[in-house]
């Protein structure tokens, strides 16, 4: 490129020397000059030249714009291709949100909001399904927790796999086969118990990749100062699935049966799928749409070498178990993860159940009383992705922005729980329940974007 532009410079010189000191348009500098570089740029140099000759350009005057012309332009290139010595600006708002990896970040909250929609589902058709079966507590406790079976295998290997063959082949995988599991589940649930947990336990297998997913694309997608409003965005998309299929569920089962609910939103997702395979790419370096600016903003703002998959793989598929466990910020991450997870599974699964047995609500109305926390989450997560960012802009260190937003997101949860267990009436348990789940949107911008951070090449198995 440096040698294209001094090529550029010195025909645009050599133009108007020429047409001071010779009436010709073109002088046997220009062949000096041409005969200096290699000839792929001789053939661009001697064509440009030649465009004069034949007429296609009037011999001097054009001869001379064009020069100066090709070297604002290459100019230009140099700047916003090569990245430079100048440091490149931050994107406008408006840039932001029309960029390629906004638009990658609001699939993968599409993709959230179906893998919530498809889990609490079965929270609201339970009861009804346990009425007309005849099931009693324990065994509809067993039904719940079937997904959790399946969920438990899979984060490890399918977060190896995200890390090794890119988020976008896994994820696709991923919402085929819990969309599946998800429409066959009136069928199973007609046919016999043991399909019904084994399509119960599929969709905890393929709804175990997803998060792992986000975090390893985002951790290839977003510059550091952007990530925990990726998260938030990401995050977001996760908890409004939870209020939509609590909302829609009980309105759906009202029209098309219990099982209304599975059959569309198991559709909903193969129409994701389609849009997803073709308009989305693993890594910025891959994506077809993605302008030049954006893909060099990536890169140079990446605080780690390029994280592409275009590179050569490596040879080992499994990951460096033994390093990564050795270290103190792998085990706080896990006991991290572990703590949210089971608090916000506990709490998603059971909350409709726990309105209609404690307070004897009905079905529809302890749908309202469960979803107002989740959109309470979504909202207060959105804030506190802007809120972490702004803070490490303004220079305040990662690992202390990260302890705050985990420190708010265990200790106030930890308070509101307190305080549900006084709640007298189902308005009283749901404020509480806000808040704790609310607050507890903050440990997205604590331990979630830190594993972006501590490894960020195995940001998907680090996850699970």
């Amino acid at each position: 490129m440096s040698s294209l532009i001094n090529l550029n410079q010195s025909l645009a010189t050599t133009s108007i020397s020429c047409l001071s000191q010779n009436p010709k348009p073109f002088c046997k500098t220009h062949t000096r000059l041409v005969s200096t570089v290699p000839w792929k740029r001789q053939r661009v140099a001697l064509s440009s030249l030649n465009l004069s000759i034949i007429g296609v350009i009037p011999p001097p005057l054009k001869a001379c714009s064009l020069g100066f012309n090709r070297l604002r332009a290459s100019s230009n290139d140099a700047q916003s291709i090569s990245g430079g010595s100048n440091e490149m600006r931050e994107p406008s708002f408006l840039e932001f949100i029309t960029s390629e990896r906004v638009k990658v970040v609001a699939m993968l909250a599409l993709a959230l909001a179906l893998c919530n929609a498809d889990r609490v589902v079965m929270s609201v058709a339970i009861v009804p399904l346990s009425l007309s079966r005849g099931w009693g507590q324990s065994f509809a406790g067993v039904v719940q927790s079937s997904f959790l079976w399946g969920y438990l295998i899979s984060p490890i290997a399918g977060g190896t796999l995200v890390d090794y063959h890119g988020g976008k082949v896994v994820m696709a995988w991923g919402v085929a086969l819990w969309s599946l599991a998800t429409f066959l589940t009136p069928w199973a649930a007609e046919t016999s118990v043991l399909l019904l947990l084994s399509m119960r336990i599929l969709l905890g297998i393929a709804e175990g990749v997803a998060l792992p997913c986000m975090n390893n694309m985002i951790a290839r997608w977003f510059p550091k100062t952007e990530r925990s409003t990726a998260v938030a965005l990401a995050m977001a998309g996760f908890q409004l699935g939870s209020s939509i299929g609590l909302v829609l569920s009980p309105i759906l089962m009202s029209q098309a049966g219990i099982f209304g609910p599975f059959v569309i939103f198991g559709l909903f997702g193969f129409l994701w799928l389609l849009v997803w395979i073709s308009a989305t790419s693993s890594s910025p370096d891959r994506s077809p749409q993605i302008s030049i600016y954006e893909l060099r903003y990536i890169q140079n703002s990446m605080s780690v070498g390029s994280l592409s998959n275009d590179g050569p793989k490596p040879r080992k598929v499994i990951p460096p178990f033994r390093l990564l466990l050795s270290k103190l910020p792998t085990w706080s991450l896990i006991v991290a993860n572990s703590m949210h997870s089971w608090g916000f599974f506990v709490i998603l699964s059971w909350m409709p159940v726990y309105f209609k047995m404690l307070f004897h609500v009905d079905l529809r109305q302890a749908a309202w009383f469960s979803a107002v926390p989740w959109c309470m989450m979504a909202l207060m997560g959105y804030f506190a992705g802007i809120l972490s960012d702004r803070m490490i802009q303004s220079g305040i260190s990662v690992t202390l922005t990260r302890k705050i937003m985990q420190s708010v997101g265990f200790v106030g949860p930890g308070f509101a729980l307190i305080g549900l267990t006084v709640a007298k009436s189902p308005f009283i348990a749901s404020a509480w329940l806000t808040l704790a789940v609310g607050l507890k949107s903050f440990s997205h911008c604590g331990f979630l974007v830190n594993f972006q951070e501590v490894a960020p090449q195995y940001s998907g198995v680090m996850h699970a």
